[in-house]
């Protein structure tokens, strides 16, 4: 499986980018962020907020960041608030570092204009970074062919399996080459402050992460933590090992007798593992695991019920409509339709999504200096 190869790939090299201090005048990086609704004030300020204390700590205008939105108007935030923005993002946009963010993927009206756009002003800025689903975005404008690329643990195998042509891991941020991911959250601040560094020194990161209450910094090589595995996992190591193979098999489901036989134990130790630490047996915990990710897809993807039924293990439509109905009372397609009047009901101009991989001509850029291999 491709995500579970991507899952092991070894660590980027750092970066052998240097700072100087030498001087006290410096050009301000001028960062362009493009936010794109649904987004949080804390998914901004985790931005933003490093930012604006790198200039305040060192005492230079080391930053000038600007928020856009697609339409020049103020950026709906989660809770009702309304960000401004500082104009509409296009080809007039001129930046030293392009970020967009997203908290989750979700087309409006002119999302094809705004690829397109995104397509041009990323290949001719320096660096382009995507956060949370903001990867999305990127890739399918052709922005991450050949790049390592961070992707949230929700839409990790969909991603994998869309853009063959990235190199998907399941770390919290990914900084390759002119390139940057990052799964977002509270990765957010370690990834801004990772980035301050490299440009600015550690010291001056450290000063920042003391100033927000942040503590330590992680690395982008640290793993995101993905919350129905590894916290009931951390009980007992065999049981954690079988939550990550039941998470990698989800298209193809294992036996649990597979399983088992997998992380060193017998079946009924197995069985017992769980009854103790989660109150299921292991088969009933892996149909409610493959039945939450199709949710996840009849909500966030324009597949259809019966591609989601196989992306997600099961052979049959119909014992997926029947099963889907035993865990949340309603059926698959019921599930679409209700997500969609939902969405609809937000006031949000949505079109009709049509699959993932058919949504813009191919607007592939190259890796500035890497070759492709096919």
């Amino acid at each position: 499986m491709r995500a579970r190869e991507a899952a092991v790939l070894p660590a980027a090299p750092s970066s052998t980018r240097t700072f100087d201090r030498s001087s006290a005048a410096v050009r301000a990086t001028e960062v362009a962020i493009v936010a794109l609704p649904p987004v949080s004030m804390s998914g901004i300020g985790s931005i933003v907020d490093p930012l604006t204390l790198a200039n305040e700590i060192d005492g230079r205008l080391l930053y000038q960041a600007r928020v856009y939105s697609w339409d020049g108007r103020p950026v709906p935030l989660s809770g009702g608030a309304l960000l401004p923005a500082h104009g509409a993002f296009g080809d007039g946009v001129a930046c030293d570092w392009l970020i967009v963010v997203t908290e989750r993927f979700q087309q409006f009206a002119d999302y094809r204009l705004f690829l397109a756009a995104l397509s041009r002003v990323g290949q001719r800025t320096p660096f382009v970074t995507g956060i949370h689903h903001g990867v999305w975005w990127l890739a399918m404008a052709g922005q991450l062919s050949g790049y390592r690329v961070s992707v949230n643990w929700e839409t990790f195998q969909q991603f994998a399996e869309e853009f063959e042509r990235s190199i998907v891991t399941q770390q919290i941020f990914e900084i390759d080459r002119d390139r940057a991911t990052c799964v977002g959250g509270q990765a957010s601040a370690d990834f801004m402050l990772a980035m301050i560094a490299r440009d600015h020194g550690p010291e001056l990161a450290h000063r920042i992460a003391d100033a927000l209450g942040l503590g330590a910094l992680r690395a982008g090589e640290e793993r995101q933590r993905i919350p129905y595995v590894t916290a009931p996992g951390e009980r007992h190591p065999r049981l954690n090992d079988a939550l990550k193979l039941m998470e990698a098999n989800i298209e193809d489901p294992l036996t649990t007798d597979e399983i088992a036989e997998l992380v060193g134990v017998s079946r009924r130790q197995l069985e017992r593992l769980f009854r103790q630490y989660l109150a299921a047996m292991p088969s009933k915990y892996y149909l409610g695991l493959r039945l939450t990710k199709a949710q996840m897809q009849l909500r966030r993807t324009s597949k259809s019920v019966v591609q989601v039924s196989l992306a997600c293990g099961f052979s049959s439509a119909a014992h997926f409509s029947n099963a889907y109905r035993e865990r949340f009372g309603i059926t698959p397609r019921e599930e679409r339709r209700s997500w969609i009047a939902k969405q609809q009901g937000t006031g949000a101009p949505f079109a009709a999504e049509p699959p993932v991989g058919a949504l813009i001509e191919p607007l592939d850029a190259e890796p500035r200096g890497a070759t492709r291999n096919e």
